[in-house]
Parts: structure tokens; sequence; C-alpha cells
């Protein structure tokens, strides 16, 4: 099967994808989305079988993580293997891995030995503390990251003690960084017409999400702790009890104050010292919440979203995923998108959050099988019918 690009966008762009697990894939999502001929590289059914990394291509993870790609299989511990890699990297604009800093070395794919073949390649390389340094070759793990990268120390209720975030957050901000640098380093060498190396680990991605809590210490010396749902400056900004669920409320600043008041009818705490100013809210959070949620538990979630965006004070419902994908807005936007897979049949899955006007990201391929493109993509390269039975007889691809 040819390439069929899910967007104008990329679709002049061919990457190779050596990428496994979670960040990496996440990286590549994002330019297969967008229209680039992405070729997914894995070890041969022979070498490595489905799920030997602890996830079935056949999961809806896998499904969600690999659309819109082809698939071929190299056993790249063969020389073989490599000189048809670095074949396709002659036509090639983009090599994203996330291995051990040092397996690329070994196999001979480092970014010195790419650019000597083609001196536009552009290798992007996500490792879990780094390409070099004192950690590089400690084994990346998102919850690992989290840790060291200082998340779940401000992460739970105070006293509660560490709590990482339901998502794989350093995981997929990495992928996303490294897709961000890939774009950078794709438009730099329209100037320059060479490519370079992108590299981006876990724990630089999770420490650049710490944003205002990072600040907060390295110019201030101020570190930050678990504040629960209650926002670390903030007065109130919280979750609060309804008399059938909860809700977020982000009362910030002193209009919305006045605004939330009055839609309370609480006016009079206009008036009251502990409540005057941020400040003074802030020192007095916890009696103020106590006295909100009193009356928020009065009504329901819909009743108060309904009462405080008529003012215009911040406010929203605290959905189980279920009822995310239910909500008018979220179908509005369109981000589950449908697809066939193999696993699940006809689906949906996760779309592109943000849109161009000329150029949208559409699901265009299903997740391959493995080694699904195998004669396409070699075809490409010249390789004719009985090299590919030799191939596979040799264990190459």
């Amino acid at each position: 099967m040819p390439h069929i690009p899910a967007s104008d966008a990329l679709s002049h762009i061919r990457v190779l994808d050596l990428t496994r697990v979670r960040s990496g894939p996440t990286a590549v999502r994002q330019l297969a989305d967008w229209g680039a001929d992405v070729i997914k590289i894995e070890a041969p059914e022979s070498i490595e079988a489905d799920g030997a990394l602890g996830a079935s291509r056949h999961t809806s993870d896998f499904q969600n993580l690999h659309r819109n790609k082809r698939s071929i299989t190299l056993n790249l511990k063969k020389p073989e293997a490599v000189k048809i890699f670095l074949r396709l990297v002659e036509k090639s604009d983009v090599v994203v891995e996330n291995f051990r800093p040092d397996v690329k070395d070994r196999l001979g794919i480092d970014y010195n030995s790419l650019k000597k073949i083609n001196p536009r390649i552009i290798l992007a390389s996500i490792s879990g503390f780094g390409q070099d340094g004192p950690y590089a070759k400690r084994p990346g793990f998102d919850q690992i990251a989290q840790g060291m990268g200082g998340l779940m120390s401000v992460t739970g209720a105070p006293g509660q003690g560490p709590m990482r975030v339901g998502i794989p957050v350093a995981d997929l901000t990495a992928g996303l960084f490294c897709a961000m640098g890939i774009q950078t380093a794709l438009i730099e060498r329209e100037k320059s017409g060479e490519g370079q190396w992108v590299k981006t680990s876990l724990l630089q991605a999770q420490i650049f999400m710490l944003d205002f809590q990072a600040a907060r210490w390295l110019s201030e010396k101020n570190i930050a702790g678990q504040a629960g749902n209650n926002h670390p400056t903030s007065v109130p900004t919280g979750v609060f009890k309804t008399s059938d669920g909860s809700i977020n409320l982000a009362v910030a600043g002193e209009t919305i104050w006045k605004r939330f008041v009055e839609s309370i009818d609480k006016s009079e705490w206009l008036e009251k010292e502990e409540f005057k100013g941020a400040t003074e809210r802030l020192k007095n959070r916890d009696y103020l919440n106590s006295l909100i949620e009193e009356i928020t538990i009065t009504r329901t979630s819909n009743d108060w979203v309904k009462i405080l965006e008529k003012v215009g004070v911040p406010c929203g419902p605290i959905n189980t995923i279920d009822k995310v994908f239910d909500d008018p807005q979220v179908k509005h936007l369109g981000i589950a998108q449908s697809i066939y897979t193999i696993p699940f049949g006809q689906t949906e899955l996760v779309g592109q959050p943000f849109n161009l006007s000329r150029s949208p990201s559409s699901m265009k391929q299903r997740p391959p099988e493995k080694g699904e493109h195998n004669l396409d993509i070699l075809s490409e390269l010249g390789f004719k019918e009985d090299e590919l039975a030799n191939l596979i007889e040799q264990k190459i691809i």
C-alpha cells in the first residue's frame, strides 16, 4: 500500500520510526497525523514477538498511538538490515528513536553516521535523562521522571505523601516536545540546508512542565508543596461539593471575586477583613472554602454551572471519561474521530487537539500489522521478489 497522507501539511516529509512504548510513538504520531510518510520499523516476529515489550498491538492504547503509519520489519542486529535502513535514510527527512543512548552507536545509526549518508537528515532522540551525563545509562520510566522532576511532590492532598498524576505526563510531554523540536529543525533546514540532532528526555520535559512552580523556586526560593485540589495561590479556586457531585471553581482576581459573591448572595463577604484581597483569602482559604461549600452543596452541579456561567465566573463539572466524550462541546470539536481498526472494527480514536484551516488532520490509515508493508516499502527501494524471499529466510526482515 502506498502512503496515504492524513493531511497535506507534512505530506512531503518522510519519517523513519524506530520508537517503542509511549514517548517516541507520541512524537511520531504528531507527524503521522499531519501527513508525514511514517515508516514504523520493527523487529521481525521471529526476533521479537508481539507483546514482548508489555503491550499487544491489538490493544486500544497501541491503536491510538500508531495510526497513519506503514510498517516494515528489520532485524537491525544484522548488518544486512542496517544497510537497508541506511538506504531508507538516504530518502528520508527524519529518524526518531528512544533507545537507550548507547544503542544507536552500537548499531551504527548515530547522528554522525546518518549525516554522512544524508546531510539533511534530522535525528530525534528521546531518553530518560539525557544523551550524556551521570544518569544517561539509567532506564527511564514515566513515574520515575514524575518523581525526580518534582511533579509528585506538588500533586495530591497536603500530608498525603507523593502522588503520581493519572496519565503518563512525562512520556507524553517528552513526545510532544520532541515533535516540536523536529518541526523546528525542519523549518531551520529551509535556511541552512542541513539537518541536526534533536534531543530531549523525560526528565527535561517533566521539569519544564513544572512551569510556575519551578519559577517560584528558581526566582524566589519558594518550595511548593501539595495543595490538593486547591490552586497554590488563587483563592477560592478548587473543588466544591454539590448536591449531586462536585464542581470546579476558579475565582481569580477581584473582579471575578465580586461577581462570585454576588451570584451566591453573599455580597457581605466583600466587607469581611479576612476575605479582602488575595493575600487575606489565601491565609483564610480553609475557612472560606468551608463557607462556600455550605452553599454549593444546596444545589446540583448543573444548577451551579448555569448560575455562575451567566455572570462570568469560571466553573465546570468534573466529568468521568465517558461524560467527557458525551459533552456537547467535545462532540462539536470532533476530537473523537472514526477509523477502522483490525481489533475493534469501526471505532473511534483521539484526534489532534489543534486545527489547521487549509490542511486538516484525519485518520486515513489504520494502525498497521507488523511488517504489513514490507513488500511495498522495500519495492520502493528496488528490491525484487526473490530478494525479499531471501531476506525473510535469513530473518533479516
